[in-house]
């Protein structure tokens, strides 16, 4: 087969197991998981690959799964990705109700559209006449959630980071790929576009703060208390404080939550905890904001006489595209879904992910899929199309790994060669050990 037709033929299977694929996306919608903890969504991860009689191996990072099929030739490996876990949304009217874990960010279609290319590219022979290897890889614990939950498994030696793709960049799994796309649901609202490739977002960090105070009766001596949750108040506004010097191009956000206020109404609260990012599209920027930020929570500590914690936990870094895959990919979401309905963005988020990491080690790209509605991580968020968020990313992605290894791999030895990466492994993983410090 030349590449058309082996396009064509993958494109078939992944159309004659439409149903399939459709199938294992909503039983993963109907039962979300959290970071870290995606132990059934894993299993679904397995029995396909099981079913597809390729060899893998599972708890990679706790819940990740790998499995990689052999080309003619290895001249390159292109890894596919999906992501395992949900975002928290208990408000969600499909989130679970013990952990209030709704897939309102369309993970799900991520691991449907992950399986669908390995089914298409396994089942139909074409991964044999490919010069390069293929990884199929479900990676855990995308959405930096739980933060306090995340911080004592790596205080247990269970995980080094927070995020997953981070995790399997520490685990050295990411070491033999070359290549890694993947791709993430989006809302296009009222206009033609049911894709698009390209765009940046923004980095952050994470910080764990506690305040600690003194304990007293509420109603009998609170002048003998020292209220942390008032402390932790006036560390929340004096960040407000400062939110005019963040400059408009930096795209700083800092967004805390309260996860412990207190433990009885009637006694002066000694111990606050809070939860926080600093979001930015610079890590320098994102540096220079923090830094306002310690300052802002240690003046709640020293205005009511409290002390703070600050543990400043490793983020996600800025996400930025590779060109040359992002043009490959274009190309066949545009014999997918046609011309006018693939856009090339040039805008930049404010949100963030972990595939920002890996970008800085290797060529990845990471396009967005339309079919849903609503805002991402709300209780609005639905799946209206599921061929579009689950099946035609599916293919694409599948017609790009084989435009990177037919012939010789001569596209992917073109993304290799051009590629500069940021970091090496070892540059990488000292980047974030010197970042993580408790003040």
């Amino acid at each position: 087969m030349n590449k058309e037709q082996m396009k064509q033929r993958v494109c078939e299977v992944i159309d004659q197991h439409q149903k399939q694929i459709l199938a294992i996306g909503n039983d993963i919608f109907a039962h979300p998981e959290l970071g870290y903890k995606e132990f059934r969504t894993a299993d679904i991860v397995k029995n396909m690959f099981a079913e597809l009689a390729i060899p893998y191996r599972s708890e990679i990072g706790i819940t990740g799964v790998r499995a990689d099929v052999k080309g003619k030739n290895s001249k390159y490996r292109v890894a596919v990705m999906g992501e395992l876990d949900a975002v928290v949304c208990p408000e969600h009217p499909h989130a679970d109700p013990l952990t209030g874990a709704a897939h309102s960010c369309g993970h799900n279609a991520q691991i449907a559209g992950m399986l669908g290319a390995a089914i298409g590219l396994v089942k139909s022979g074409v991964y044999q006449e490919l010069d390069g290897d293929i990884a199929f890889i479900a990676v855990p614990a995308e959405e930096y959630v739980e933060i306090g939950f995340r911080q004592k498994l790596r205080e247990e030696g269970k995980i080094q980071f927070l995020g997953g793709k981070q995790e399997l960049i520490a685990l050295g799994e990411l070491e033999d790929i070359d290549m890694l796309m993947m791709y993430h649901s989006s809302n296009f609202g009222d206009t033609p576009i049911k894709a698009a490739v390209g765009g940046t977002s923004n980095g952050f960090v994470g910080k764990l703060v506690t305040y600690k105070g003194k304990e007293a009766h509420a109603g009998g001596a609170p002048h003998n208390g020292v209220n942390a949750l008032n402390a932790a108040m006036v560390g929340m506004m004096a960040i407000h404080a400062n939110r005019e010097t963040f400059q408009d191009g930096d795209h700083i956000r800092v967004h805390p939550i309260i996860t412990k206020g207190g433990d009885l109404v009637n006694i002066i609260p000694a111990e606050v905890i809070m939860e926080t990012y600093v979001r930015g599209k610079s890590m320098d920027a994102i540096i220079d904001a923090s830094a306002k930020v310690n300052r802002a929570l240690r003046a709640g500590a020293m205005a009511v006489g409290a002390e703070v914690e600050i543990t400043e936990i490793p983020g996600y870094l800025p996400r930025h595209n590779n060109e040359l895959m992002d043009d490959l990919m274009k190309e066949n979401l545009v014999s997918v879904l046609g011309e006018e309905a693939v856009a090339v963005s040039t805008r930049h988020g404010s949100g963030s992910s972990d595939i920002g990491d890996v970008m800085h080690v290797l060529p990845a790209i990471h396009p967005y899929m339309g079919g849903v509605e609503g805002s991402g991580h709300s209780k609005n968020y639905v799946i209206t199309d599921e061929v579009l968020a689950y099946v035609e990313g599916a293919k694409a992605m599948a017609m790009t790994v084989i435009d990177l290894l037919v012939d010789g791999a001569e596209k992917g030895k073109e993304v290799v060669d051009n590629f500069e990466p940021i970091y090496d492994t070892a540059g990488y993983l000292k980047m974030w050990e010197d970042f993580f410090s408790v003040e």
